[in-house]
């Protein structure tokens, strides 16, 4: 089922989300479920608070990015209570977008190595080191369980520029192709 994407001004999209136990009524139905609003929207990665659930579900497809970065053929993946527990110091800059904030693209500074833990959609337990745009994707989508949007990565005068798109999304005029929540 498709899902509608929670827009910028929800309260749900700046609250931390909560680690689920494997009991989680109807987990299954819910990860099928983002995956399939996430690939409606046409997007890569989708986080449970960007549908209206604060807990700590998140879903990417890298798939979609395999025509430039073959190593991500297959990639698509559920991470259950997933946190960043460490990144080096090396950063990167580049343009991300997001289903929750349609229409704006800014470039973002990330580190380019994180270390996750996260367990998968069979609640079996991982830990590994990921670089490169899988570890961009995972921070992005990862920041939304944190009650954080990328919007919160620029500068002043990157947020000056935004300002009025920002404005208009709190009003609930928001064009975009896909199924969403506003505020108003």
């Amino acid at each position: 089922m498709i899902l509608p994407v929670y827009i910028y001004g929800q309260p749900v999209l700046r609250q931390e989300a909560e680690d689920i136990t494997p009991d989680y009524p109807n987990l299954k139905e819910l990860i099928d479920n983002m995956f399939e609003t996430m690939d409606r929207a046409e997007g890569c990665g989708l986080a449970a608070p960007q549908i209206g659930l604060p807990i700590r579900v998140v879903v990417i497809d890298l798939d979609v990015m395999s025509d430039d970065y073959p190593e991500y053929k297959g990639y698509r993946r559920a991470f259950i209570n997933p946190h960043i527990i460490e990144t080096n110091d090396e950063e990167d800059s580049m343009e991300e977008g997001c289903l929750s904030l349609p229409g704006i693209h800014e470039p973002v500074k990330r580190p380019t190595r994180i270390r996750v833990q996260y367990m998968d959609a069979d609640f079996k337990e991982h830990d590994e080191w990921v670089d490169g745009f899988q570890a961009r994707c995972m921070q992005h989508e990862f920041d939304h369980l944190e009650g954080m949007m990328f919007i919160d990565h620029l500068t002043g005068l990157r947020k000056q520029m935004i300002k009025g798109k920002l404005s208009n999304m709190l009003k609930g005029k928001v064009r975009c192709s896909y199924k969403v929540k506003t505020v108003k």
